[in-house]
């Protein structure tokens, strides 16, 4: 599991393969991740974008930026988390992602909330060590 901690507020991301959704003689491989966003400050704040950095093992970035997440832009009052799951497909055997939350508090304020970079390991990906 991955963590990271902006403003009282924790993300957490658990990548899976997914071996039945990929198929390594067609460079298609997939993975779903479950996202867990807890709100342990003490301001009720809503998720209002997403943005992503998706790299693949040849270096290739793919960006995605959108409205919420899942199709929804939820809000967390104190002590309140929200969990979904999202997937990624890439056309290499590994890969990792990164991103940010934009968030707004009951206040107005617009801020950002890092996701933890994560890693996406298939099991057809062989490891090298140097």
């Amino acid at each position: 599991m991955y963590r990271a901690v902006t403003r009282q507020i924790e993300v957490t991301v658990e990548p899976n393969f997914v071996p039945e959704q990929s198929s390594a003689d067609r460079s298609r491989f997939f993975w779903s991740y479950t996202i867990v966003i807890t709100n342990s400050g003490e301001e009720t704040v809503q998720l209002k974008t997403r943005h992503w950095i998706i790299t693949d093992a040849t270096g290739r970035q793919q960006e995605v930026k959108g409205e919420g997440v899942v199709g929804e832009q939820p809000t967390l009052a104190p002590g309140e988390r929200f969990e979904y799951t999202s997937g990624v497909p890439l056309t290499t055997a590994s890969g990792f992602m990164t991103g940010r939350y934009q968030m707004v508090s009951e206040s107005g304020e617009r801020f950002e909330i890092d996701v933890p970079t994560f890693s996406l390991d298939s099991p057809d990906n062989k490891r090298v060590l140097n």
